[in-house]
């Protein structure tokens, strides 16, 4: 997903905190730093350079994107063997990244773009589904800094697999939850939701419809209020906990992980079905409510209603090493589920 994806973080401190704020950032695991460099600290410091007329190979340069110009002068410096460009916009800054991944893709120059904000980090690492190679965070934040790392680090341990399907059964009645998002989900995508917060299952979203509903691409009928949910910064939710203003992390087969909003959660009473499924030793559960619009994914992004669900196929899920939960955070701990 985000492998080989840098985080590079250019203090915006006063001159006598540099070093602690530093130091902070390296403890967190940053590794390379827009500035001065600072005696005594063990890190990779870059001071990139304005564009030259000429001599561009070997160097790492900084541009802020204006206008087209500015665009015209980027792709000269990569195509004439700059090593990497920092692209700071000051307006646009999905567009003129778009245009820069097209056109220097294969130059072998490697582009960063500036964010200050994790929130700005997410949409710049997925441009044009190959993003940029890494992001200079110019930031005062440490806690910033943190939020970023722990964003790649969740979206690239995402490990969807294919599990069987060991067991389709009626479950009685209970609490589902619909989570509606402020976005437009596409085919294959969904959210990562199960009984166990190593085993989460990929619930597509409603964007097929029926013959007797209309499609609704923004909501996914995730499963019951037990549930666990993954969330963009690494932790999980109960289904029950989340609420309009939440972030969810949705998932596909294909695509780099992004993140939605909640725009509303919807609770109602309905029949449920349990599905049970394996990845070796590792067995996990989801229970979601029985009907035909709710759908898991398959092999081959194969979108598989759970009423036609049965033993023997195979659905996608996230299986990762089991931990214990504290609070929603990954603790290391003794942990068994059922």
């Amino acid at each position: 997903m985000f492998e080989g994806k840098e985080v590079i973080v250019e203090p915006n401190v006063n001159e006598s905190d540099i070093s602690s704020f530093i130091g902070g950032a390296i403890t967190l695991g940053v590794k390379k730093f827009v500035c001065e460099p600072v005696e005594g600290v063990d890190a990779e410091f870059i001071q990139p350079v304005d564009i030259p007329e000429k001599n561009v190979g070997g160097l790492v340069v900084r541009k802020k994107i204006v206008d087209k110009a500015d665009l015209e002068e980027v792709i000269y410096a990569a195509r004439s063997g700059a090593k990497a460009v920092l692209v700071e916009a000051s307006d646009w800054k999905i567009i003129p990244l778009e245009n820069l991944i097209a056109e220097i893709q294969s130059s072998g120059c490697k582009i960063y773009a500036y964010a200050s904000s994790p929130t700005e980090v997410r949409p710049l690492l997925g441009v044009l589904d190959r993003g940029a190679d890494g992001v200079v965070l110019k930031t005062s934040s440490l806690d910033a800094v943190k939020q970023t790392l722990d964003y790649l680090k969740v979206v690239a341990s995402v490990n969807l697999v294919a599990v069987d399907v060991l067991e389709v059964r009626e479950a009685g009645m209970g609490e589902r939850v619909c989570v509606d998002t402020s976005s437009m989900l596409c085919l294959g995508e969904g959210l990562l939701v199960g009984s166990r917060s190593n085993f989460l299952f990929l619930v597509h979203n409603e964007s097929l419809g029926s013959k007797f509903t209309s499609p609704r691409p923004f909501r996914v009928n995730a499963g019951s209020v037990s549930s666990y949910i993954l969330t963009p910064n690494g932790k999980t939710k109960y289904l029950s906990e989340l609420e309009a203003g939440d972030e969810v992390l949705v998932v596909s087969a294909k695509d780099v992980p992004k993140v939605a909003t909640v725009g509303r959660v919807k609770i109602e009473r309905r029949p449920l079905i349990l599905v049970k499924a394996a990845f070796g030793e590792e067995v996990g559960s989801i229970l979601l409510q029985n009907a035909e619009t709710i759908a898991l994914v398959g092999e081959g992004e194969k979108i598989i209603p759970v009423t036609e669900v049965k033993r023997g196929d195979r659905i996608l899920a996230n299986v990762v090493e089991a931990k214990g939960r504290h609070f929603g955070s990954a603790v290391d701990e003794y942990i068994l589920e059922k």
